[in-house]
């Protein structure tokens, strides 16, 4: 096993651009940005790694194939619009699958014991898009595809989803709503895009109390949510005893943003 960790990253995450949209937030900068910051502390000693595409069966595993068909279909004609403000450029399709790709691969590798634990530095981001809608800049789900994998395939029986950003991870929530095998824990702020992720929501059916969410006011600090994460996320973490643990690390709650 690896003494530290491992790296997933891929050229394409940079090529992922609406280019016609010079001012959309989602930018490869935010790819930039993170490499600037890992350089600066040597990758913190991890060994990078070359993110892999997705296999169709791993993404038709979560998502209908209309929806990756559309994604493919709009990258091969140079680029077109999902939603109003979700983009597929020529290179985007590629980026997608990679995005996934990486994830599931990281998964594969912490199940196998390679290491205690890896970062997928990819995108487009994902945690937005449902089982057959892209929206909110997510194309596939990328994290929802990687728990799938390693529920679906590699036998893991239980697996925590800690999803911390600004906007509520509704594809996600969504995806795993009516599921006892997956914990899905979302800090967020209250009250804004995309409108879900409501404290009162803990799941559906046999998922129900399987949906933790914590939505918080604007302008929260770090206190408040290393609190909720110390004492209501872990607390019901230790519960569930997930065999995985999952973080959908948002880039929207930063203190600046």
């Amino acid at each position: 096993m690896s003494a530290t960790g491992l790296l997933f990253e891929h050229p394409s995450s940079r090529e992922h651009y609406p280019r016609e949209h010079a001012d959309h937030p989602d930018t490869p900068e935010r790819i930039e940005a993170i490499d600037a910051a890992l350089a600066a502390v040597d990758w913190l000693g991890w060994e990078r790694r070359v993110a892999p595409a997705a296999t169709r069966a791993e993404l038709e595993a979560v998502h209908a194939p209309a929806l990756i068909d559309r994604v493919e279909r709009l990258s091969a004609l140079g680029g077109g619009q999902m939603d109003v403000d979700t983009f597929v450029g020529e290179a985007s399709y590629s980026a997608a699958l990679h995005a996934s790709g990486g994830a599931c691969a990281m998964v594969r590798a912490l199940v196998a014991r390679e290491a205690r634990v890896g970062f997928a530095l990819l995108r487009p981001p994902g945690h937005h898009a449902e089982q057959s809608r892209a929206m909110g800049f997510c194309l596939f789900n990328n994290i929802a595809v990687a728990a799938q994998l390693a529920i679906g395939e590699l036998a893991v029986p239980r697996v925590l989803i800690i999803d911390w950003d600004v906007h509520h991870g509704n594809g996600t929530a969504e995806i795993f709503r009516y599921r006892s095998d997956v914990l899905y824990v979302s800090i967020h702020q209250a009250g804004i895009y995309p409108g879900t992720g409501a404290l009162a929501d803990t799941g559906s059916g046999a998922g129900l109390g399987y949906t933790l969410n914590l939505p918080v006011d604007a302008g929260t600090e770090g206190e408040v949510w290393l609190s909720l994460l110390e004492h209501v996320a872990l607390t019901a973490a230790t519960q569930f005893a997930p065999e995985l643990v999952l973080v959908s690390a948002g880039f929207d709650a930063h203190r600046a943003d």
